[in-house]
Protein backbone atom coordinates (compact mmCIF):
# COMPACT_ATOMS: atom_id res chain seq x y z
CA UNK A 1 0.00 0.00 0.00
CA UNK A 2 2.56 2.31 0.91
CA UNK A 3 4.41 1.94 -2.52
CA UNK A 4 1.29 2.37 -4.10
CA UNK A 5 0.63 5.58 -2.72
CA UNK A 6 4.44 6.76 -2.83
CA UNK A 7 4.07 5.43 -6.91
CA UNK A 8 0.69 8.23 -6.93
CA UNK A 9 2.35 11.13 -5.09
CA UNK A 10 6.00 11.45 -7.08
CA UNK A 11 4.99 11.56 -10.18
CA UNK A 12 2.06 14.34 -8.76
CA UNK A 13 4.66 15.91 -6.86
CA UNK A 14 6.57 16.30 -10.11
CA UNK A 15 3.85 17.23 -12.55
CA UNK A 16 2.97 20.66 -9.66
CA UNK A 17 6.60 21.57 -10.26
CA UNK A 18 6.61 21.13 -13.90
CA UNK A 19 3.48 22.82 -14.21
CA UNK A 20 5.12 26.15 -12.47
CA UNK A 21 7.54 26.32 -14.36
CA UNK A 22 5.88 26.14 -17.92
CA UNK A 23 2.77 28.68 -16.88
CA UNK A 24 0.52 28.24 -13.63
CA UNK A 25 2.12 29.74 -10.31
CA UNK A 26 4.94 28.47 -9.03
CA UNK A 27 3.35 28.56 -5.41
CA UNK A 28 5.93 27.39 -2.60
CA UNK A 29 5.73 24.07 -1.42
CA UNK A 30 3.10 23.97 1.87
CA UNK A 31 5.71 21.69 3.90
CA UNK A 32 9.28 22.34 3.07
CA UNK A 33 11.32 19.30 2.04
CA UNK A 34 13.97 18.63 4.73
CA UNK A 35 17.03 17.56 3.34
CA UNK A 36 19.12 16.09 6.43
CA UNK A 37 23.04 16.70 6.19
CA UNK A 38 22.40 18.86 3.19
CA UNK A 39 26.11 19.67 1.68
CA UNK A 40 26.93 23.26 3.37
CA UNK A 41 28.09 26.61 1.41
CA UNK A 42 31.49 26.36 0.40
CA UNK A 43 33.05 29.86 1.73
CA UNK A 44 36.51 28.49 0.82
CA UNK A 45 36.65 30.34 -2.88
CA UNK A 46 35.05 33.44 -4.56
CA UNK A 47 31.12 32.32 -4.94
CA UNK A 48 28.93 31.72 -7.36
CA UNK A 49 26.17 33.82 -7.98
CA UNK A 50 23.89 32.98 -10.82
CA UNK A 51 22.78 36.68 -11.75
CA UNK A 52 18.85 36.15 -12.23
CA UNK A 53 19.38 32.70 -12.55
CA UNK A 54 20.82 31.23 -15.26
CA UNK A 55 19.54 33.36 -17.80
CA UNK A 56 22.47 33.03 -19.88
CA UNK A 57 20.22 29.54 -20.81
CA UNK A 58 16.94 30.25 -19.67
CA UNK A 59 14.78 33.49 -19.69
CA UNK A 60 15.74 35.48 -16.22
CA UNK A 61 14.35 35.15 -13.08
CA UNK A 62 12.58 32.55 -13.56
CA UNK A 63 11.60 28.99 -11.80
CA UNK A 64 13.29 26.96 -14.41
CA UNK A 65 16.35 29.72 -14.27
CA UNK A 66 17.16 29.50 -10.72
CA UNK A 67 16.16 25.90 -11.19
CA UNK A 68 19.14 24.98 -13.35
CA UNK A 69 21.30 27.85 -11.66
CA UNK A 70 21.31 25.63 -8.64
CA UNK A 71 21.65 22.18 -11.02
CA UNK A 72 24.69 23.85 -12.61
CA UNK A 73 26.18 24.40 -8.83
CA UNK A 74 25.53 28.14 -8.00
CA UNK A 75 26.42 29.29 -4.09
CA UNK A 76 23.86 31.81 -4.58
CA UNK A 77 20.84 32.03 -6.67
CA UNK A 78 20.29 36.39 -7.36
CA UNK A 79 17.18 37.49 -7.71
CA UNK A 80 15.81 41.53 -8.42
CA UNK A 81 12.95 42.84 -6.25
CA UNK A 82 10.22 44.71 -7.06
CA UNK A 83 6.11 45.17 -6.22
CA UNK A 84 3.14 44.78 -7.21
CA UNK A 85 0.41 47.29 -7.85
CA UNK A 86 -1.58 45.18 -4.58
CA UNK A 87 1.85 45.86 -2.87
CA UNK A 88 3.32 41.54 -3.08
CA UNK A 89 6.58 41.44 -3.69
CA UNK A 90 7.84 39.75 -7.13
CA UNK A 91 10.89 38.81 -9.21
CA UNK A 92 11.25 40.81 -11.77
CA UNK A 93 14.42 43.37 -13.34
CA UNK A 94 12.67 46.37 -15.20
CA UNK A 95 10.57 48.63 -13.50
CA UNK A 96 8.84 48.21 -17.07
CA UNK A 97 7.23 44.74 -18.46
CA UNK A 98 8.40 45.82 -21.92
CA UNK A 99 11.47 43.96 -22.49
CA UNK A 100 10.84 41.01 -21.03
CA UNK A 101 7.57 39.87 -21.15
CA UNK A 102 4.89 39.14 -23.21
CA UNK A 103 2.96 42.03 -22.52
CA UNK A 104 2.84 44.11 -25.94
CA UNK A 105 0.89 40.80 -27.05
CA UNK A 106 -1.79 41.34 -24.69
CA UNK A 107 -4.46 43.46 -25.99
CA UNK A 108 -6.50 44.24 -22.80
CA UNK A 109 -3.96 46.09 -21.47
CA UNK A 110 -2.74 48.26 -23.92
CA UNK A 111 -4.38 51.39 -22.60
CA UNK A 112 -2.00 50.81 -19.36
CA UNK A 113 0.95 52.31 -20.89
CA UNK A 114 2.25 55.72 -18.72
CA UNK A 115 5.04 57.54 -18.01
CA UNK A 116 6.77 57.78 -14.98
CA UNK A 117 9.69 59.22 -13.67
CA UNK A 118 12.61 56.85 -12.85
CA UNK A 119 15.86 57.74 -11.43
CA UNK A 120 15.54 61.52 -12.53
CA UNK A 121 14.31 60.67 -16.18
CA UNK A 122 11.07 59.99 -17.80
CA UNK A 123 10.12 56.77 -18.85
CA UNK A 124 7.31 55.33 -20.61
CA UNK A 125 5.68 52.00 -20.45
CA UNK A 126 4.00 49.14 -19.11
CA UNK A 127 4.86 49.98 -15.52
CA UNK A 128 4.88 46.70 -12.88
CA UNK A 129 3.45 48.63 -10.39
CA UNK A 130 -0.13 49.36 -12.30
CA UNK A 131 -0.20 45.59 -12.71
CA UNK A 132 -1.93 43.29 -9.87
CA UNK A 133 -0.60 39.51 -9.30
CA UNK A 134 -2.81 38.38 -10.54
CA UNK A 135 -2.53 40.36 -13.88
CA UNK A 136 1.61 39.70 -13.60
CA UNK A 137 0.96 36.26 -13.53
CA UNK A 138 -0.91 35.99 -17.07
CA UNK A 139 1.88 37.01 -19.04
CA UNK A 140 5.05 35.13 -20.10
CA UNK A 141 8.07 36.07 -19.72
CA UNK A 142 10.88 35.98 -22.54
CA UNK A 143 15.10 36.03 -23.23
CA UNK A 144 15.90 39.45 -22.95
CA UNK A 145 18.71 39.42 -25.68
CA UNK A 146 18.16 38.29 -29.38
CA UNK A 147 21.12 36.02 -29.22
CA UNK A 148 20.71 33.95 -26.62
CA UNK A 149 18.37 30.85 -27.10
CA UNK A 150 14.45 31.88 -27.98
CA UNK A 151 13.56 28.66 -27.53
CA UNK A 152 11.80 29.06 -24.12
CA UNK A 153 10.19 32.25 -24.69
CA UNK A 154 6.41 32.34 -23.21
CA UNK A 155 7.18 28.76 -21.26
CA UNK A 156 7.56 30.69 -17.74
CA UNK A 157 5.80 33.23 -15.96
CA UNK A 158 7.07 35.34 -12.86
CA UNK A 159 7.14 34.69 -10.18
CA UNK A 160 7.17 36.37 -6.37
CA UNK A 161 9.54 36.85 -3.94
CA UNK A 162 8.65 33.99 -1.92
CA UNK A 163 8.44 31.69 -4.70
CA UNK A 164 12.07 31.97 -5.08
CA UNK A 165 13.19 31.69 -1.46
CA UNK A 166 11.02 28.30 -1.77
CA UNK A 167 13.38 27.61 -4.67
CA UNK A 168 16.36 27.84 -2.84
CA UNK A 169 14.92 26.44 0.31
CA UNK A 170 14.18 23.19 -0.94
CA UNK A 171 17.22 22.64 -2.78
CA UNK A 172 19.35 19.26 -1.54
CA UNK A 173 21.98 21.48 -0.93
CA UNK A 174 22.67 24.64 1.06
CA UNK A 175 22.49 27.45 -1.38
CA UNK A 176 21.76 30.65 -0.67
CA UNK A 177 19.92 34.16 -1.81
CA UNK A 178 20.96 37.08 -2.85
CA UNK A 179 18.08 39.14 -3.48
CA UNK A 180 18.39 43.44 -4.18
CA UNK A 181 15.96 45.95 -3.20
CA UNK A 182 15.26 47.02 -6.77
CA UNK A 183 14.15 50.90 -7.40
CA UNK A 184 12.58 51.50 -3.51
CA UNK A 185 12.62 55.08 -4.39
CA UNK A 186 10.44 54.19 -7.39
CA UNK A 187 8.42 51.36 -5.66
CA UNK A 188 7.79 53.77 -1.86
CA UNK A 189 6.55 56.33 -4.42
CA UNK A 190 3.97 54.06 -6.26
CA UNK A 191 3.07 51.22 -3.60
CA UNK A 192 1.68 51.95 -0.66
CA UNK A 193 0.91 49.44 2.47
CA UNK A 194 -1.26 49.42 5.57
CA UNK A 195 0.25 51.13 8.75
CA UNK A 196 2.63 53.22 6.58
CA UNK A 197 4.87 50.27 6.39
CA UNK A 198 7.76 50.85 3.23
CA UNK A 199 9.80 48.68 0.26
CA UNK A 200 12.12 48.16 2.54
CA UNK A 201 9.63 46.62 5.77
CA UNK A 202 8.10 43.77 3.44
CA UNK A 203 11.23 42.90 2.03
CA UNK A 204 12.52 42.09 5.39
CA UNK A 205 9.32 40.69 6.97
CA UNK A 206 9.13 38.27 4.12
CA UNK A 207 12.85 36.91 5.08
CA UNK A 208 12.52 37.01 8.54
CA UNK A 209 8.69 34.75 7.70
CA UNK A 210 11.32 32.08 5.93
CA UNK A 211 14.12 31.70 8.84
CA UNK A 212 16.68 34.09 7.09
CA UNK A 213 18.65 35.81 10.32
CA UNK A 214 22.49 36.41 11.37
CA UNK A 215 25.53 37.96 10.60
CA UNK A 216 27.75 37.24 8.51
CA UNK A 217 28.93 33.44 8.81
CA UNK A 218 27.29 32.96 12.12
CA UNK A 219 25.42 29.75 12.82
CA UNK A 220 22.04 30.60 11.43
CA UNK A 221 23.49 32.87 8.31
CA UNK A 222 25.43 29.49 7.38
CA UNK A 223 22.03 27.34 7.84
CA UNK A 224 20.20 29.65 5.57
CA UNK A 225 23.04 31.92 3.63
CA UNK A 226 21.52 35.65 2.80
CA UNK A 227 22.95 39.33 1.28
CA UNK A 228 20.91 41.67 0.91
CA UNK A 229 21.86 44.41 -2.11
CA UNK A 230 21.10 47.48 -3.46
CA UNK A 231 21.90 50.81 -5.15
CA UNK A 232 20.15 52.78 -2.76
CA UNK A 233 22.71 53.12 0.37
CA UNK A 234 19.52 54.54 2.43
CA UNK A 235 17.77 51.74 1.90
CA UNK A 236 20.51 49.54 2.64
CA UNK A 237 21.07 51.85 6.32
CA UNK A 238 17.35 51.80 7.10
CA UNK A 239 17.50 47.60 6.69
CA UNK A 240 20.26 47.60 8.95
CA UNK A 241 17.99 48.19 11.88
CA UNK A 242 15.50 45.55 10.93
CA UNK A 243 17.82 42.29 10.37
CA UNK A 244 21.43 41.84 10.93
CA UNK A 245 22.02 39.80 7.45
CA UNK A 246 24.55 41.51 5.70
CA UNK A 247 24.32 43.88 3.18
CA UNK A 248 26.08 44.54 -0.16
CA UNK A 249 26.45 48.11 -1.56
CA UNK A 250 25.76 47.94 -5.51
CA UNK A 251 28.13 50.51 -7.42
CA UNK A 252 26.98 51.51 -10.90
CA UNK A 253 28.91 52.88 -14.08
CA UNK A 254 31.10 55.86 -13.58
CA UNK A 255 28.45 58.42 -14.83
CA UNK A 256 25.64 56.84 -12.90
CA UNK A 257 24.74 58.88 -9.56
CA UNK A 258 23.04 56.39 -6.80
CA UNK A 259 20.00 56.03 -7.11
CA UNK A 260 18.56 58.15 -3.95
CA UNK A 261 21.32 60.34 -2.28
CA UNK A 262 22.29 61.36 -6.17
CA UNK A 263 26.16 61.08 -4.92
CA UNK A 264 28.85 60.46 -7.92
CA UNK A 265 30.65 57.16 -8.39
CA UNK A 266 33.78 58.83 -7.21
CA UNK A 267 32.06 60.03 -3.92
CA UNK A 268 30.97 56.52 -3.25
CA UNK A 269 33.94 55.13 -3.20
CA UNK A 270 36.41 57.01 -1.65
CA UNK A 271 38.01 56.38 1.56
CA UNK A 272 35.64 58.57 3.42
CA UNK A 273 32.46 57.13 2.44
CA UNK A 274 33.74 53.36 2.01
CA UNK A 275 34.99 54.39 5.54
CA UNK A 276 31.27 55.25 6.42
CA UNK A 277 29.67 52.30 4.45
CA UNK A 278 31.72 49.80 6.15
CA UNK A 279 29.42 50.58 9.34
CA UNK A 280 26.18 49.03 7.68
CA UNK A 281 27.44 46.45 4.70
CA UNK A 282 29.79 43.82 4.82
CA UNK A 283 30.88 44.44 0.55
CA UNK A 284 30.56 46.18 -2.32
CA UNK A 285 29.24 45.00 -5.51
CA UNK A 286 30.54 47.31 -8.33
CA UNK A 287 30.01 46.83 -11.89
CA UNK A 288 33.59 45.48 -12.87
CA UNK A 289 34.74 48.09 -15.31
CA UNK A 290 34.83 50.60 -12.52
CA UNK A 291 37.61 48.37 -11.32
CA UNK A 292 39.78 47.94 -14.35
CA UNK A 293 38.89 50.34 -16.55
CA UNK A 294 38.19 49.28 -20.27
CA UNK A 295 39.71 50.92 -23.06
CA UNK A 296 38.73 50.34 -26.84
CA UNK A 297 37.80 46.59 -25.58
CA UNK A 298 41.06 46.28 -24.45
CA UNK A 299 42.09 46.00 -20.48
CA UNK A 300 43.46 48.96 -18.48
CA UNK A 301 45.36 48.83 -15.53
CA UNK A 302 43.08 48.00 -12.54
CA UNK A 303 42.23 50.89 -10.32
CA UNK A 304 42.79 50.38 -6.04
CA UNK A 305 39.46 50.14 -5.11
CA UNK A 306 39.81 46.37 -4.68
CA UNK A 307 42.66 46.89 -2.40
CA UNK A 308 41.13 50.04 -0.35
CA UNK A 309 37.87 47.77 -0.10
CA UNK A 310 39.64 44.87 1.84
CA UNK A 311 41.80 47.30 3.86
CA UNK A 312 38.37 47.45 5.54
CA UNK A 313 37.56 43.97 5.97
CA UNK A 314 34.46 44.47 2.84
CA UNK A 315 33.88 41.77 0.68
CA UNK A 316 34.20 42.63 -3.41
CA UNK A 317 31.31 40.97 -5.87
CA UNK A 318 31.53 42.51 -9.18
CA UNK A 319 29.08 42.14 -12.00
CA UNK A 320 28.21 40.48 -14.70
CA UNK A 321 30.48 37.78 -15.87
CA UNK A 322 29.14 36.76 -19.37
CA UNK A 323 30.52 34.32 -21.92
CA UNK A 324 29.31 35.47 -24.95
CA UNK A 325 32.39 37.18 -27.33
CA UNK A 326 30.48 40.44 -27.65
CA UNK A 327 31.41 40.57 -23.39
CA UNK A 328 34.41 39.28 -23.08
CA UNK A 329 37.48 41.80 -23.81
CA UNK A 330 40.21 40.98 -26.10
CA UNK A 331 42.75 40.00 -23.33
CA UNK A 332 40.69 36.89 -22.43
CA UNK A 333 41.07 35.61 -26.61
CA UNK A 334 36.98 34.44 -26.35
CA UNK A 335 37.67 31.95 -23.36
CA UNK A 336 35.52 32.83 -20.39
CA UNK A 337 37.29 31.04 -17.83
CA UNK A 338 40.70 32.82 -18.63
CA UNK A 339 38.12 35.99 -17.40
CA UNK A 340 37.20 34.33 -14.16
CA UNK A 341 40.80 33.09 -13.11
CA UNK A 342 41.95 37.21 -14.02
CA UNK A 343 39.31 38.33 -11.73
CA UNK A 344 40.04 35.67 -9.38
CA UNK A 345 43.65 34.93 -8.65
CA UNK A 346 44.87 38.68 -10.12
CA UNK A 347 41.93 40.81 -8.91
CA UNK A 348 41.00 39.06 -5.92
CA UNK A 349 37.63 39.52 -5.72
CA UNK A 350 35.32 37.19 -3.50
CA UNK A 351 32.61 36.48 -5.72
CA UNK A 352 30.76 36.83 -9.17
CA UNK A 353 27.63 37.79 -10.49
CA UNK A 354 27.24 35.25 -13.58
CA UNK A 355 24.95 35.27 -16.08
CA UNK A 356 26.61 31.20 -16.62
CA UNK A 357 26.64 29.51 -13.37
CA UNK A 358 27.58 25.92 -14.72
CA UNK A 359 30.82 27.76 -16.50
CA UNK A 360 31.90 29.41 -13.09
CA UNK A 361 31.43 26.24 -11.17
CA UNK A 362 33.55 24.47 -13.87
CA UNK A 363 36.21 26.81 -13.21
CA UNK A 364 35.60 26.23 -9.48
CA UNK A 365 36.13 22.17 -9.68
CA UNK A 366 39.54 22.63 -11.74
CA UNK A 367 40.76 25.04 -9.93
CA UNK A 368 40.07 24.74 -6.53
CA UNK A 369 37.78 21.58 -6.27
CA UNK A 370 35.57 21.37 -3.05
CA UNK A 371 37.58 19.39 -0.89
CA UNK A 372 36.17 15.91 0.44
CA UNK A 373 36.97 14.50 4.08
CA UNK A 374 39.12 11.88 2.48
CA UNK A 375 41.31 14.65 0.48
CA UNK A 376 41.52 16.67 3.90
CA UNK A 377 42.79 14.04 5.79
CA UNK A 378 45.20 12.79 3.16
CA UNK A 379 46.20 16.77 2.25
CA UNK A 380 47.09 16.77 5.68
CA UNK A 381 49.31 13.85 5.84
CA UNK A 382 51.17 15.23 3.41
CA UNK A 383 51.80 17.95 4.44
CA UNK A 384 53.44 16.28 8.07
CA UNK A 385 55.22 14.34 5.71
CA UNK A 386 56.65 17.36 3.77
CA UNK A 387 57.33 18.53 7.30
CA UNK A 388 59.14 15.81 8.54
CA UNK A 389 61.27 15.07 5.21
CA UNK A 390 62.22 18.89 5.19
CA UNK A 391 63.96 18.36 8.87
CA UNK A 392 65.92 15.00 7.76
CA UNK A 393 69.33 15.88 6.88
CA UNK A 394 70.85 13.33 4.35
Amino acid sequence: IVELIFAGIVPLLFLSLFGGCVGRPFYPLPSKMIHKDRQPLQHFRPYNIAHRGSNGELPEETAAAYMRAIEEGADFIEGDILASKDGVLICFHDVILDDTTDIAAHKKFANRKATYEVQGKNLTGWFIVDFTLEELKSLRVKQRYQFRDQRYNGMYSIITFEEFISIALDATRVVGIYPEMKNPVFINQHVKWAHGKKFEDKFVEILQKYGYKGSYLSKDWLKQPAFIQSFAPSSLIYTSNLTDLPKIFLIDEVTMPTQDTNQSYGEITSDSYLDFIKEYVVGIGPWKDTIVPVVDNYLMTPTDLVSRAHARNLQVHPYTYRNENQYLHFDFHQDPYAEYDYWVNQVKVDGLFTDFAGSVHQYQEWTSPYPSKNDTASSLLQKIALMISSNIKV
